[in-house]
């Protein structure tokens, strides 16, 4: 036992004293924060950065030329125009550099339902949405209009109604609570993309450290102390708990940056949206999720490890590891398909299996979690998963203790099925 502990000590101090994981221990919270950020930044930057561009319109029906309004991007030049005599070539090469794009909107426009934009280079999206918006509502009321019927486009103005539809939870005592489908939904995403990152990352990471080992033949003088079995352990064990280390780290870091951020918008004003964050959040059982969402987390980190640790001594290099390792991230593969389809009906059968199957139910779990699991379900999942992984470690050792001495030859996968049944 003591030798274990030194070696999950050793294993651990080695990991968490590089600088490349302090580095990235600190920074991902904020490149997080950065990436989500990019689309508004964006947004924001095109906007201010873009010039405004003239766009000549011309109306071959003769009343709907000024019902496309300029905005900041774009100022529309209405102009009358007779049905099928438009020269798009013409307009061109009279106005040079100076227009943009034209518009046409044809004379048979109620019937086509078609308006055709000219550009000498690829139209602009945001044009294209900004016209599309100011003639469906125009149109639909000119063809209400032809119809005969009077008033009948307040009518369906009227008649048109908009649903709010607001999620509540009831418990067993009858008392009602506010629930949000869309909290439920992102935090099952980002625990099944976490969950099968980290455990591809951290699996990864163990194959490769027996690989060093096994090939500076530091190993030889490890086993000549220890088991092999120790070893393989002590270093499962020990990245393991940097996995944790890490995520602790980043809990308080973004609990901070969450904390800051919600004084900041509440002193600059928008209240309500600091109120529906925090219903949103508050909606979502988040401390039970967080357990099962470790207790899983560990599951399936033992099980894949110990696949990547176990396959990672038979070879002598990284390359040379894919015909093993191929198979075992197409599992971690579908299981994550697998997560991300069962989030339109987390209940059903096949979120149902999927969350039972030790190899998938780490990350399909992650996506049922949220949606309140019935405690059989999560309790039968869990005695799977964890004597899935033992009987996976058991075999792993197996074939550790034998592949870690071997040299000089790539070994098939018959070749070390029977390491298993080596005495």
């Amino acid at each position: 036992m003591n030798k274990l502990l030194l070696i999950i000590q050793r294993e651990y101090m080695s990991l968490v004293a590089r600088k490349s994981f302090i580095v990235i221990t600190i920074l991902v919270p904020f490149l997080f924060i950065i990436i989500a950020s990019i689309p508004v930044l964006t947004s924001k930057l095109n906007s201010a950065s873009s010039s405004l561009e003239t766009v000549t319109v011309i109306d071959e029906t003769g009343h709907l030329s000024g019902v496309i309004s300029d905005n900041e991007q774009f100022r529309f030049i209405p102009l009358r125009g007779e049905p099928g005599t438009t020269n798009v070539k013409r307009f061109f090469d009279q106005s040079g550099e100076s227009m943009s794009a034209l518009v046409v909107i044809p004379a048979n426009v109620l019937d086509s339902a078609q308006v055709n934009i000219y550009s000498k280079s690829t139209v602009n999206m945001a044009l294209v949405d900004h016209v599309t918006d100011c003639l469906n509502d125009t149109l639909t009321s000119v063809k209400l209009a032809t119809m005969g019927v009077p008033d009948l486009d307040k009518i369906v103005r009227e008649a048109q109604v908009d649903i709010d539809v607001n999620s509540v939870k009831l418990a067993d005592d009858g008392s009602e609570s506010e629930s949000s489908t869309t909290a439920a939904m992102l935090l099952g995403m980002v625990l099944s993309l976490i969950t099968y990152m980290f455990v591809l990352t951290y699996g990864a990471m163990i194959m490769n450290s027996v690989i060093e080992e096994k090939t500076n033949r530091i190993v030889e003088v490890i086993v000549s102390s220890c088991k092999p079995f120790q070893l393989m352990m002590g270093k499962i064990i020990g990245v393991a708990l940097v996995g944790l280390t890490q995520f602790l780290i980043w809990a308080v870091i973004i609990s901070g940056l969450a904390v800051g951020l919600g004084i900041g918008l509440a002193d600059s004003g928008p209240m309500s949206e600091v109120s529906s964050l925090v219903g949103m959040v508050q909606s979502v059982n988040l401390v039970g999720t967080l357990v099962c969402f470790v207790i899983y987390f560990l599951g399936g980190y033992l099980l894949y490890a110990a696949l990547f640790a176990g396959f990672g001594s038979a070879v002598d290099q990284a390359s040379d590891a894919s015909q093993f390792t191929t198979p075992i991230i197409i599992v971690m593969i579908v299981a994550l398909y697998a997560g991300l389809g069962c989030m339109e009906n987390p209940n059903g059968t096949f979120a149902l299996w999927c969350s039972m199957i030790p190899f998938t139910s780490p990350i399909v779990m992650m996506v049922r979690l949220p949606y309140d699991v019935p405690f059989w379900q999560i309790a039968v999942s869990v005695v799977a998963l964890y004597a899935t992984a033992t009987a996976i470690i058991w075999l792993s050792a197996r074939i550790y203790r034998i592949g870690i001495l071997r040299y000089g030859k790539k070994f098939t996968l018959k070749e070390i099925l029977t390491w298993i049944k080596t005495q």
